[in-house]
């Protein structure tokens, strides 16, 4: 299978999605053969407004960016265009380690911030693999294929990278280096290689949208595996329906349920189910836009590993797949649900919910990043009608001219930063920190807390 593979990993000033800020983004390009193609290793100073957080600076060490002379924006900027030509004569899949949850959250949260397009990695035929969900599949049904490290001794396992690392003999000399990450992912995908060639080539058939609907439209029924509180769960699963109005959004249906008993119940039973969701329970949601840990009971070399007879499992998935009623049950349950999410009140935490920009906005956004002359830079940061990317352009422009920016944007920059260096708020507190750093020092690094230390109290003049 021919595939052109990106692995990125990020190390960052913290973990608050909506406002730590990626450090250093380190990225390798494969082929199918893990064969390394390009690489790209690359970090930048803290923004103005940043305060680092010191576990997260413990656990990247990252200290020599506090005098890196590259800024956020050139960092996104590099990284935007260098995927884009990586995948420009075909499309590609990037693969992360838990990115579904922090690192692709983070990476497109930032390119928002630098009026980037979002949506570069699952777009234009690209899709992404998360392989920290992969390999929940893998050792529930394939644990002889790489060590599975236990976690403290046991019974509970760990798929901590670097306890996999060391459990399958990788070197791994450079723990939470971004591109040394990358290359641990890497060594692991060609252990696996070696045993379950058919099994690697499968999730990455699953990286697409359309791949994964092929993927889940399965012959008999597929193998779910998932590690809960370093536990492995097994289940036999069919898709038994989706939410019309969110058409990312499927149910799978448990065969370790006798689907004659399920089908008997109430129409409000079945929607309880469906608005309790919780991991018990014989209907189980997921989303068929990211990775799913399943793979086709074809692959699975023991029938015995469910603990029932495999016929009654296939019977079973017979009565689910043809069950239409059932099928449009469930739908319906799914399209009845209401969310009520709390209102953001910063834009950093309006990337989904203001939706796309406008065409018109878009050419601007674009024009910005083309044309680098601090008057139409300005301009374009006046004429962006979506109040979001207007204030984010103004960042920009008043980070990059900060003597040529206009008064106006000068004085809501400023009001800005005071609120984010001297305001308590989902971002964090400058007091807080540094009473944390003080606490830290008797128990961890001390070179690397008082860099940052020192960092912010001079940044911060204080």
């Amino acid at each position: 299978m021919p595939a052109n593979l990106i692995f990125y990993d990020t190390e960052t000033s913290g973990i608050q999605k909506d406002f730590s800020q990626i450090l250093q983004c380190g990225s390798i390009q494969t082929n199918r053969s893990f064969e390394e193609l390009a690489q790209q290793n690359i970090g930048c100073r803290p923004l103005p407004w940043v305060n680092p957080q010191p576990k997260a600076m413990l656990t990247n060490k990252k200290i020599e960016l506090f005098k890196s002379n590259t800024s956020h924006y050139q960092m996104m900027s590099d990284l935007h265009r260098q995927w884009r030509e990586w995948t420009v004569d075909g499309p590609g899949t990037f693969v992360t380690y838990n990115g579904h949850a922090f690192d692709e959250e983070l990476i497109r949260r930032q390119f928002y911030w630098n009026l980037l397009d979002i949506y570069l990695t699952n777009t234009n035929g690209n899709g992404r693999l998360d392989l920290f969900l992969m390999l929940q599949n893998l050792t529930c049904y394939f644990n002889n294929v790489i060590e599975i490290p236990l976690h403290d001794g046991g019974p509970g396992i760990s798929l901590k990278l670097e306890d996999l690392a060391a459990a399958n003999n990788i070197s791994n000399d450079d723990a939470h280096d971004a591109i040394a990450d990358c290359r641990l992912m890497l060594e692991l995908l060609k252990i696996i290689d070696g045993q379950k060639p058919d099994w690697i080539d499968f999730f990455i058939s699953t990286a697409t949208k359309p791949g994964m609907q092929a993927a889940i439209n399965c012959k008999t029924f597929l193998a779910l595996g998932e590690v809960y509180r370093r536990e492995r769960f097994r289940y036999p699963v069919v898709i038994c329906g989706a939410d019309a109005t969110r058409p990312n959004e499927i149910v799978f249906f448990d065969l370790s349920y006798d689907p004659e008993e399920i089908f008997s119940l109430e129409t409000s039973d079945i929607f309880s189910m469906i608005h309790k969701g919780g991991r018990d329970g014989p209907l189980k949601k997921y989303k068929i836009n990211k990775t799913i840990p399943i793979c086709p009971q074809e692959m699975i070399e023991d029938d015995a590993i469910y603990d029932m007879d495999i016929n009654v499992l296939v019977k079973r998935a017979e009565l689910v797949k043809n069950n239409i009623d059932f099928h449009s049950l469930v739908s319906d349950a799914m399209a009845d649900r209401i969310f009520n999410f709390k209102e953001p009140e910063h834009i950093e935490q309006l990337i989904y919910a203001g939706g796309f920009p406008k065409p018109s906005d878009k050419e601007l956004m674009d024009d910005f990043h083309r044309i680098e002359e601090p008057s139409y830079r300005i301009k374009i940061a006046r004429n962006i009608e979506d109040e979001r990317f207007r204030l984010f352009a103004e960042r920009l422009v008043c980070q990059m001219y900060p003597s040529e920016a206009p008064e106006d944007m000068q004085k809501r920059y400023e009001d800005f930063l005071n609120q984010r260096l001297n305001e308590e708020g989902p971002w964090g507190s400058t007091e807080k920190i540094l009473l944390e750093i003080e606490k830290l020092k008797d128990l961890e690094d001390q070179t690397i807390l008082n860099a940052t230390e020192s960092f912010i109290k001079q940044r911060n003049q204080l």
